[in-house]
């Protein structure tokens, strides 16, 4: 089989630039190890920025999120027992972020590839790439007991933190950096309509607390924890009494609790792959930065990287031009750090570090204080907080 650019990973990056390639004429084919039943029911957050947003709808892949996704004008930061609400859409000049979790974006994805006779290849096993820093890439893979090669102009690899394609490079063609936080996030579905209309960032004395909406009848909420902790440690009964706790005003505002039906603990890491080009591989997405999600950008950096990557292979075959296959590194990389520092600064501003003393969290308050009463410190986090223009 032969196709133009051959796809690893039937994410949100890898799905989301086959369609930006087939929406200019250019073929691909995914390969993705899990199968669609499985892509479509892993239960994943996702905020997502303006940007990411406005291409979905320019895209014709939507329509569905406009319809069931809930549009957030600000936030609220919550702390010392008082809440402050940041106006994301005032302070930038009317943009604002959606919450439409990532298995919903996904399932939008496949459905607008395979309606227009995308190729997807679902359950391929041992996919290996090879020859990509010489002109005629080559993807093989085995599906249905039998073995297949995928001839291709160029490869992406999509294909997460795990993935093949990052760990096809060899020993010292990549500087990574890495930063493990020593707390996780414990968090919870629960059956129970929303408790705010806008999401809620909490620092308290026991730590951080995060309240979202997944729809009408479903609320997600996270709380800081060890990342070593164990979700049998917590019975339903202790996690609303934490959760209470954490989210307390001196007001009253009380959180609506419900029947939990998923319970788990998040790691919170950030990591970063430099360069994100090898030859004729291109890395995007998760496997090639990771990023804790209080800043809520893993889904957003994939799109923007394959908004990035998307353009320069047009450009490619339109034009001969390689100029943007060039600076796609480069180019990624810029808003990939400015997304770390965000992420970083939100996480250190928000979380209790094991062994802080009452100086750093007084330190916390102040920064918090300064951030909501300042409109230039406001209109930073917010600007950063939905999101950049795309590239």
């Amino acid at each position: 089989m032969r196709t133009q650019v051959g796809i690893v990973g039937a994410g949100p990056a890898g799905l989301l630039l086959s369609h930006l390639l087939h929406l200019q004429g250019i073929d691909s084919v995914v390969l993705e190890i899990r199968s669609r039943e499985e892509i479509e029911a892993t239960l994943r957050a996702g905020v997502l920025e303006q940007g990411t947003v406005d291409l979905l709808t320019q895209t014709g892949v939507g329509e569905r999120m406009k319809r069931e996704g809930f549009v957030h004008k600000g936030i609220e930061l919550r702390f010392d027992g008082r809440s402050h609400r940041i106006d994301l859409t005032g302070l930038t000049g009317g943009r604002a972020i959606t919450v439409y979790a990532q298995h919903e974006v996904i399932k939008d994805l496949v459905k607008a590839r395979l309606d227009t006779g995308g190729k997807i290849v679902f359950e391929a096993q041992d996919v290996n790439i090879h020859n990509f820093m010489a002109e005629k890439p080559l993807i093989r893979y085995e599906h249905g007991g039998v073995e297949h090669a995928l001839e291709c102009d160029f490869i992406a690899g999509c294909d997460g933190f795990h993935g093949v394609c990052r760990r096809s490079l060899p020993k010292g063609a990549l500087t990574v950096y890495e930063r493990t936080y020593p707390f996780g996030w414990f968090g919870i579905l629960a059956k129970a309509p929303p408790s705010t209309e806008e999401l809620i960032y909490t620092l308290h004395q026991r730590g951080f607390a995060l309240v979202s909406t997944r729809s009408p009848e479903v609320q997600r909420l996270y709380f800081q924890c060890d990342p070593l902790d164990n979700v049998d440690n917590w019975p339903d009964d202790r996690i609303w009494e934490e959760f209470q706790a954490r989210l307390a005003t001196r007001d009253g505002w009380k959180l609506i609790e419900g029947p939990i039906f998923q319970k788990g603990v998040v790691a919170m890491r950030s990591f970063v792959a430099e360069p994100m080009r090898f030859g004729r591989l291109f890395l995007a997405g998760d496997s090639a930065h990771i990023v804790p999600p209080t800043g809520a950008k893993g889904l957003n950096l994939a799109v923007a990287d394959v908004n990035v990557l998307a353009k320069a292979l047009v450009a490619h075959y339109r034009t001969g031009s390689d100029d943007g296959l060039e600076a796609y590194s480069a180019t990624c990389l810029r808003r990939i750090w400015k997304a770390q520092r965000f992420s970083w600064w939100m996480t250190s501003m928000l979380h209790r570090s094991p062994g802080g003393d009452a100086f750093q969290h007084r330190v916390q308050l102040a920064e918090l204080d300064y951030v909501t009463s300042s409109e230039a410190a406001s209109t930073s986090l917010a600007e950063n907080y939905v999101g950049f223009p795309m590239d």
